[in-house]
């Protein structure tokens, strides 16, 4: 069986309210957190970005096991701000953990599912007998123009997985994927900020990717949405993915836990895996988890997933760490995200 061995994230401590924002541009901030769902976000300091917060999530991935580091053979790194244009992050990475030259190295990009698309490929090179470990980061310092509906939802956080055979935390149980041409959302090269596409947004892309990679799954599966624990979908704001959990048959209940969305914002291919690192804080041995994760231009990736009994050695707390924060005002918000 292949899974995830141990994980780790990096939430920055900096944070913004929805109001901050909403006042500068004449807004109401009750308007805007009713339509969005969302009562502040995570921003990424101004020495931070997607690869300083990757070191973070992934140190803290490898300091649960007692492997050599050396036994990973596979480094895979998921973004959308990626630091260089061209040159790899996953070089980078791996080298500030130390893991020796002899690895297979590369960056994924397909907006917010390519830590997910990562994972699949990683679970490949496993089985193949490549390596018996392989990590996965995704990562994203997540921004958006000025007075565009995104600069109150882009947040900036990170999260890592180490895979293996032995000794997991979370067995992957069963994959699914489902991709079409859709231009929901894009940055052309050159192009600081992302544009979205209006009617494509929505309903042809977010919810049909996702209800149909996760009725996929159920097919083939023979499970539906009773049979877990929890439901954990990508999160843009925080009415989407309540929406979709009602679609497919989760409960409020199942899905609530998973709505870091609401407090921490979109961090784009961390999101969804955001969300798992908070169910994880609860879950228990035998629990299944859903965990569906969604890509602009479009895809999405589903996985069932099974907690183990070494859940109880290696869990995290979540809620606590995140709750150390500090607020900024919007001009500081500017200068982190080097606006002016």
């Amino acid at each position: 069986m292949i899974g995830i061995v141990s994980y780790g994230f990096y939430v920055p401590k900096y944070r913004i309210k929805t109001e901050e924002i909403a006042k500068v541009w004449g807004k109401n901030p009750e308007d805007v957190k009713k339509s969005l769902l969302i009562k502040e976000k995570a921003v990424a300091g101004i020495d931070e970005d997607s690869l300083t917060m990757a070191f973070e999530s992934a140190s803290s991935a490898l300091s649960e096991v007692k492997i050599d580091r050396n036994e990973i053979k596979v480094v895979l790194f998921g973004s959308e701000t990626h630091p260089y244009a061209v040159n790899p992050a996953s070089t980078i990475l791996a080298e500030f953990l130390g893991i020796e030259k002899n690895y297979l190295a590369y960056d994924t990009e397909f907006a917010c599912k390519a830590a997910t698309g990562a994972l699949i490929s990683a679970q490949g090179l496993i089985k193949s007998g490549f390596s018996d470990y392989a990590l996965i980061t995704g990562s994203d310092k997540g921004m958006g123009k000025t007075h565009d509906v995104l600069e109150y939802t882009a947040a900036s956080a990170s999260v890592s997985l180490l895979l293996g055979k032995d000794n997991l935390v979370l067995e992957i149980l069963d994959f699914e994927t489902f991709s079409s041409d859709t231009s929901d959302f894009w940055r052309r090269e050159g192009i600081r900020y992302p544009s979205h596409g209006g009617r494509f947004t929505g309903k042809p892309s977010y919810f049909y990717h996702i209800e149909e990679a996760s009725k996929s799954i159920f097919k083939k599966t023979g499970l539906s949405a009773k049979d877990f624990a929890y439901g954990v979908f990508h999160m843009p704001n925080g009415k989407f993915p309540v929406q979709v959990a009602r679609s497919l048959g989760f409960s409020e209940a199942q899905i609530k836990d998973s709505l870091t969305v609401n407090y921490l914002g979109n961090s784009y291919t961390a999101s969804a895996l955001i969300g798992l690192m908070a169910v994880l804080e609860k879950a228990k041995p035998g629990e299944l988890i859903f965990l569906c994760s969604y890509g602009s231009g479009a895809g999405s990736d589903s996985f069932v997933l099974k907690v183990t009994k070494n859940i109880l050695k290696r869990r995290k707390e979540f809620k606590q760490i995140i709750e150390d924060k500090k607020y900024i005002d919007y001009p500081t918000y500017l200068k982190f995200m080097e606006i002016i």
